[in-house]
């Protein structure tokens, strides 16, 4: 197991056109860091020039002997759940991080939030943290009543079949060590994936912690979760569809 008395964290931030929120992100992570801890955004190649933010945040905050930023711009991939895979590996293998953590990139999941996560693995023992909605002290105030209900009762749905130690398999907000996602690679296209690992981490046994956060609208760009109730809908059958596969596999 990693050594967590003083543990790397790295920060995988998967972006696609996130110009103006990359930045203060890449900040407050780093600002409300409670340990060492290094930020690795994989860019699909944005075309308003995220990575371009991305690279001048580095020039800054690097310093010799000590990366803290780190870019990869992928040109012939896409996709966010490769673009988190592609970090969680680089983040390991690379720069031998102890605890990879993840969020999305719309400052929806507050930054300083991010070392409750950390101290629930580094301090009581989990080995995933859940940054979660749907428990006391966590809400969403990001979305409609649209899809909040959704992603209720899809959370209802996949608690029925995985178990409840997790309220919010839909989370994206999440923290883990290494050698979990050593055992359990992400699979699916989008955010499924997140059922996916939380559903096989509390079927194999591992401890599974949530920490409540409140989700908040994101502060420039546009929204990627869905544009009507067709693309929900669309998203919805996936992420039943990785609850159901997880309940079969195990």
């Amino acid at each position: 197991m990693p050594d967590l008395t003083n543990p790397l964290v790295c920060t995988v931030l998967p972006t696609y056109n996130e110009r103006d929120n990359i930045g203060p992100l890449i900040r407050g992570v780093l600002a409300h860091a409670v340990t060492s801890h290094m930020v690795l955004v994989v860019d699909d190649d944005s075309p308003d020039g995220t990575w371009q933010v991305v690279e001048k945040v580095a020039t800054e905050l690097n310093r010799p002997g000590e990366t803290r930023v780190v870019l990869i711009r992928r040109m012939d991939e896409s996709g966010l759940t490769s673009a988190i895979q592609r970090g969680i590996d680089e983040g390991v293998h690379t720069y031998g991080a102890d605890i990879i953590t993840w969020m999305d990139c719309d400052l929806s999941m507050p930054p300083e939030d991010l070392p409750n996560l950390v101290r629930a693995i580094t301090e009581e023992g989990a080995d995933v943290a859940v940054g979660s909605r749907w428990i006391p002290g966590g809400a969403d105030v990001a979305h409609g009543t649209m899809a909040r209900s959704l992603s209720w009762i899809i959370n209802r749905y996949a608690m029925t079949l995985l178990g409840d130690q997790v309220h919010d398999y839909t989370s994206g907000f999440i923290a883990a060590r290494s050698p979990v996602l050593e055992a359990i690679r992400l699979r699916g296209d989008y955010g499924e994936y997140c059922i996916d690992l939380l559903g096989r981490a509390v079927r194999q046994g591992y401890r599974v912690q949530e920490i409540p956060y409140v989700c908040v609208p994101r502060t420039a760009g546009d929204s990627k979760t869905g544009a009507n109730l067709l693309d929900y809908l669309g998203k919805g059958r996936k992420y039943v569809g990785a609850a159901w596969n997880v309940k079969r596999e195990t």
